[in-house]
């Protein structure tokens, strides 16, 4: 499975984990455990009052699920819309009470009762967060602490969000651009600037585009996500799509729904014809190698257990110079090796390639006897019906022409009427 994610509104934790759980609702109870056990060991003071919801929710426009990290039923933005941005403090340790440090989570959450995979992606998540914000106010990332709401709200979502990606096990997450948003966004330290110096740092080398709504429209929890899941490859050729998923933000924007939407694909389950396959071709010209040589390099790369074939034609070049072009087809899989073989068996310089859908007839081979001599006969099953053809080869070269396509004729008789494998 591979899975897109398509950042309308933008990307918060809460974001991803409501689209991921509005697509794989089976999910729900393991996130609710996973998150359970978490917060018991990385924020046991406020475990016991802490609840997520997750509840269908429509902004009028389309539908969805929402997922909401509570203290005692007041949700995590009740101080305007702190979504866990690391704080870091100046004043010693007296504000303990109200900060966590990344050393103590990190601790908490190696801890916790959480299947080894959940561990991990929520330990890689967190850690690109802590990480981010520590360069920001140039402290070292033990020190990076999480102000009291930031933290037990982030653990909740990057929990919930590694459960979900643990459960799924997907070959490939990808991304759209994302929304940049703009103005500022109230810190502890004060209004910053949108996106927030850590999630500016996150983001680093992914596509964003402005669509001219403001506000912060990508979270640090949900770029540290996109930072661990996402690479920015488009992942290329047809798929079927199997599920999809809303998650909606907290905030309302202006004109657009504050959406995060999850589209998953399988991966080749859709309807090919029979006998299509991928392969890889491999072009180039040659114009200063004999013609003898070139025969017998072409005939090694025919040989070559990556080749399935070759040909070559001839094409006029510069100054009208004629040049030998040459196409070679290639298993998909090994088209490396079969570019190998180009460059050491040829004069050619560079040579282009590419992998194209191709498609091939069940096809078997037959050794027949026909007066007296041993030929070997090509079966193909035709969408006609099964046609034969002689090897040349073996339709001995002593003979003439009539003798030649009796023998032929005579053999491919035999190869039809003959039963499959054998």
């Amino acid at each position: 499975m591979q899975i897109h994610l398509d950042a309308l509104g933008g990307v918060a934790g809460d974001m991803v984990v409501a689209a991921l759980l509005d697509a794989f609702p089976e999910h729900e109870a393991g996130v609710a455990r996973s998150v359970r056990a978490a917060l018991a060991e990385a924020a046991p003071d406020a475990a016991g009052s802490v609840a997520c919801t997750l509840s269908a929710h429509s902004d009028g426009i389309l539908t969805g699920r929402r997922f909401a990290v509570t203290r005692d039923g007041r949700p995590a933005e009740e101080n305007g819309h702190d979504h866990g941005h690391g704080h870091h403090h100046h004043h010693g340790h007296h504000h303990h009470h109200a900060h966590r440090h990344w050393a103590e989570i990190r601790d908490g959450l190696r801890r916790a009762d959480l299947a080894p995979e959940v561990a991990r992606h929520a330990l890689a998540i967190f850690g690109h967060l802590a990480e981010a914000e520590g360069r920001v106010h140039g402290i070292p990332v033990e020190q990076v602490a999480f102000h009291e709401v930031g933290a037990w709200d982030s653990i909740a979502d990057i929990v919930a969000t590694a459960h979900c990606v643990a459960a799924l096990g997907a070959s490939a997450w990808t991304v759209s651009a994302l929304p940049l948003g703009g103005g500022r966004v109230k810190t502890q330290h004060g209004p910053l600037p949108v996106p927030a110096p850590a999630t500016t740092l996150l983001l680093d080398g992914f596509a964003l585009v402005d669509d001219g709504i403001p506000g912060e429209r990508v979270t640090p929890t949900g770029a540290a996500i996109l930072r661990h899941l996402c690479g920015t490859d488009r992942v290329p050729g047809a798929r079927v799509l199997s599920r999809s998923g809303t998650g909606f933000g907290t905030r309302r924007l202006p004109g657009i729904s504050n959406c995060l939407r999850i589209l998953a694909f399988e991966e080749g389950a859709a309807q090919r014809p029979a006998g299509a396959r991928e392969i890889g071709i491999v072009e180039f010209e040659v114009d200063d190698q004999t013609a003898e040589d070139l025969a017998q390099g072409l005939d090694r790369i025919r040989a070559h257990e990556a080749v399935l074939d070759a040909v070559q034609m001839p094409v006029f070049g510069k100054k009208g110079r004629m040049m030998t072009h040459v196409r070679v087809l290639a298993r998909a899989d090994a088209l490396d090796a079969a570019i190998g073989a180009c460059f050491r068996e040829t004069t050619t310089i560079g040579l282009r390639y590419r992998k194209e859908a191709g498609i091939a007839l069940e096809r078997d081979s037959v050794s027949v006897e026909a007066e007296g001599r041993e030929v070997r006969v090509k079966r193909v099953a035709r969408p006609g019906g099964r046609t034969a053809k002689a090897e040349a080869d073996d339709a001995l070269a002593g003979e003439d022409h009539a003798a030649r396509a009796r023998l032929r004729r005579a053999a491919e008789r035999i190869a039809l009427e003959q039963g499959d494998g054998e």
